[in-house]
């Protein structure tokens, strides 16, 4: 469910591994610099990661699977642009996705579980 949070858990985690959990969705921004970025960096958080820290595990997966939902999205509008609404709907994926981030982050650095809306959750 979009924004479900568990407040009880936020004392569990060390602030090292909020820090990390917020990383894990604030390194979809590397997408900006570096081709694929938006995909690698997740990826690599939660690879590095996963085995250290059940919530940086969990948080690095969601944003992992956030980013490549947006890339299939994002590649979808290509042919719709032949008729204008794909251009309109990029922009509206891009949008979406940089605040969807950084709700994102903002949970993640309070322990907070969060569910990307409209994602397919392809790594479980």
């Amino acid at each position: 469910m979009a924004g479900t949070t568990d407040t009880d858990e936020e004392s569990f985690y060390t602030s090292e591994e909020k820090n990390w959990a917020a990383i894990a969705h604030l390194s979809a921004f590397s997408g900006m610099i570096i081709p694929f970025g938006h995909i690698l960096g997740p990826l690599i958080v939660w690879l590095v990661k996963r085995g250290d820290s059940e919530l940086v595990g969990e948080e690095a997966k969601e944003a992992l699977n956030c980013q490549i939902s947006v890339t299939v999205y994002l590649l979808l509008c290509i042919p719709a642009a032949f008729i204008v609404i794909g251009g309109f709907l990029f922009g509206i994926i891009l949008i979406m996705d940089f605040v969807l981030i950084i709700i994102a982050a903002i949970h993640a650095a309070k322990a907070e579980s969060y569910s990307y809306p409209f994602i397919f959750r392809l790594i479980k």
